[in-house]
Order: C-alpha cells, then sequence, then structure tokens
C-alpha cells in the first residue's frame, strides 16, 4: 500500500476589497461574508498552490463560517485553484483563528503529513512553527487591523 501524498494547507485570502465591512461598531460580519465571492485571487497564492499541487494534496482551511461553503467552493472552482477539500469554522465557533487552525492542524498531522502551511495571520504562523509545522506567510495579501481583531478576538474569520 503507498502512502499518501503530503498535504499542503493554504488559508484563503484577498479580503482587501471588503475590509470597510469592518470599520464600524458593531462590524457587519454578514455583509463581509456576503461580498467573499466577489474576492480577487491574489497571483502569487494562485501560483503557489498550483506549484504545491504538482506533489501534494491541497486543503484550504480557512476561518470563514461553514454557511460561506457553496460560495467559497464555487469560487475556488470558478478562478481555477487546484481540487481540494475545504475546512471551515462551525457557523457559531467564535475561537480565535489561532486555536481552531491549530487544532485542524495537529488533527491533519494524526493521519498525514502536512508539507507546508501557507497563511497571513502572524500569530497563527508563529503558533503552527513552534508545533513543528513549515510555515510559509502569505505576505502578498493586506489585512486590515479591524480583520486581525475579528480573526484573534471576536473568532469571527
Amino acid at each position: 500500500m503507498t502512502e499518501p501524498r503530503p498535504l499542503a494547507v493554504f488559508d484563503l485570502d484577498g479580503t482587501a476589497h471588503r475590509q470597510h465591512f469592518l470599520e464600524s461598531s458593531p462590524r457587519d460580519w454578514r455583509g463581509f461574508f456576503a461580498a467573499a465571492p466577489a474576492d480577487t485571487p491574489l497571483s502569487e497564492g494562485v501560483a503557489l498552490a498550483r506549484e504545491a499541487a504538482a506533489d501534494c494534496d491541497l486543503l484550504y482551511l480557512t476561518g470563514r463560517p461553514e454557511r460561506c461553503r457553496a460560495d467559497t467552493e464555487e469560487w475556488l472552482r470558478a478562478h481555477g485553484l487546484p481540487d481540494g477539500p475545504v475546512r471551515m469554522r462551525r457557523d457559531h465557533d467564535r475561537r480565535p483563528a489561532v486555536r481552531t487552525k491549530l487544532e485542524a492542524l495537529r488533527g491533519l498531522r494524526a493521519t498525514r503529513t502536512v508539507r507546508m502551511l501557507v497563511d497571513d495571520d502572524p500569530l497563527v504562523l508563529a503558533e503552527a512553527e513552534r508545533a513543528g509545522f513549515r510555515v510559509v506567510e502569505a505576505d502578498w495579501g493586506r489585512t486590515s487591523a479591524q480583520l486581525r481583531a475579528g480573526q484573534e478576538r471576536e473568532g469571527r474569520t
């Protein structure tokens, strides 16, 4: 029996055009996620995903809530990203991204080799690296302070 291909785990980025939904108080999370289908793919991330798919299975690990699944999977197909399952946050899960993503990575590692994690969140990257994962910083996207607060303090993405 052959060993499965390693996993390359990719966060989904490209939220710059919709970060204005998070500048009001209270933050407009419904509008933020409703605008996700208009995200522009980031060419650096797309190229890296295609390159990784040559010798890895891809898995998309996102903080988006489960209610965004149909839009997210359609967006991946529409932009020609490599196939791979999408792991999403439960709709009412408000834990910080660093907790949810590390939990998912540890679960994946129990059955598969995780070759790398590609993410833009410095806290997620630092904790993943401490846990022994190879990390690649997706520094090609722009993330606002409001989005960072949503990721880490409000558990929204």
